[in-house]
């Protein structure tokens, strides 16, 4: 009888999803499991640092980036420390969880994973209302083995904003565009980037109007995308006394400042290197991802809707408009109609096996610097 009742729930529970998206879940976990492993038995083998410790495996998460959301999810905001750096819809999560889990980091993994999940399936959907099936699985597949896509497993906001940027073009998609605007408000709550949701939405409103030569009033829902970037300058001015603090503090903290893309790409062709790990990390492969976004945001234009396409270009340039490249490969991961070139190009064997290959070789190099400490974007 309890055999009975426990294969009901189980029914109940698999029924809540299709089973490719069951799929899909399943190929995040597993490669979180992976990661996790590989990048624990490399610390030990590679470095010969393994301390010994039952929670070892656990803090070598703690890189970089999550310090800063750390200290907004615990303390608040600062004009003194670079804080105001980032956006708080991600800190701000991280403090509800350390709330319940009583612990930051975990928070962290926490809400970057279930994102994660969350960014793999609509990614999936979205997809597939243009494409078949296979290709929309093979575009998910290529995003999870990304050589940068271990971010979407570390305490970083790239799967919290990935999720919500999916969701909001999927709702447009389907013209539930009271929840485009929301979620697009809340994408932009999360990182700067967010501002490209403004042209991308009014893209395919666009396209839907010249689909039914009809205005639609929902239309206008994506008015209320640049509320998250109000409370963001909200934050600002209250930590600061100037609602702009933030371009100071990037140009100060990070060596960054607006420019045309040519001045980011001779900066990086030109500069001089102290150590073989920088010109790698700082000079080659930034340039390829800037390349590699170039390329494909052009080929968009030709091969797919041109929500993507807007989505593309605007990315693109933001990232790359800067004075000095920094964390490209990271901000590429989010350009992700990326993937379903890639899952078009994988039509063909040779090239499906190209891709896999290379994905999977430089996202376990990057992913084993990360966790030992090094720069990995």
């Amino acid at each position: 009888m309890q055999i009975l009742t426990v294969r009901a729930k189980l029914r109940r529970v698999t029924a809540l999803l299709p089973k490719q998206d069951w799929t899909v879940v399943g190929w995040v976990l597993g490669i979180k499991i992976l990661l996790f492993y590989i990048a624990i038995e490399s610390y030990a083998v590679i470095w010969s640092s393994w301390l010994g410790s039952a929670h070892r495996w656990f803090e070598i998460w703690d890189q970089w980036d999550f310090g800063y959301y750390q200290e907004i999810a615990e303390f608040g905001y600062s004009a003194a420390d670079g804080s105001l750096m980032f956006y708080p819809l991600f800190p701000w999560l991280i403090r509800l969880i350390a709330y319940i889990s009583g612990n930051y980091l975990a928070a962290g993994l926490i809400v970057s994973g279930i994102a994660g999940i969350s960014a793999a399936i609509l990614l999936r959907r979205l997809v597939q209302i243009d494409h078949s099936s296979s290709v929309a699985m093979r575009s998910v597949w290529f995003f999870l083995i990304f050589p940068t896509a271990y971010f979407l497993h570390v305490g970083y906001g790239e799967s919290l904003f990935l999720a919500l940027a999916l969701g909001c073009i999927l709702a447009a998609r389907v013209e539930r565009w009271w929840l485009a605007g929301l979620l697009g408000a809340f994408c932009w709550m999360t990182r700067a980037a967010g501002v490209v949701l403004i042209p991308t939405l009014a893209v395919e409103a666009t396209q839907q109007y010249c689909a039914s030569h009809r205005w639609d009033r929902r239309w206008l829902w994506i008015a209320i995308v640049p509320v998250g970037f109000a409370v963001y300058l909200l934050i600002n001015w209250h930590a600061s006394g100037n609602p702009f603090f933030f371009l100071q503090t990037r140009k100060a903290s990070f060596e960054q400042s607006f420019a045309l893309p040519s001045v980011g790409i001779r900066q990086a062709v030109r500069a001089h290197y102290p150590s073989p790990n920088e010109a790698q990390m700082v000079g080659v492969q930034e340039l390829f991802f800037v390349a590699l976004g170039l390329v494909c945001t052009i080929v968009s234009w030709v091969r797919l809707r041109p929500v993507y396409a807007m989505w593309m270009t605007g990315s693109w340039t933001l990232y790359c408009s800067v004075s000095f490249f920094r964390s490209v490969p990271r901000y590429t991961l989010t350009m992700f109609p990326i993937f379903i070139l890639f899952a078009l190009l994988a039509r063909n064997s040779f090239w499906r096996g190209i891709l896999t290959v290379w994905s999977l070789l430089f996202f376990a190099l990057f992913a084993i610097l990360f966790a030992r400490g090094e720069w990995a974007f």
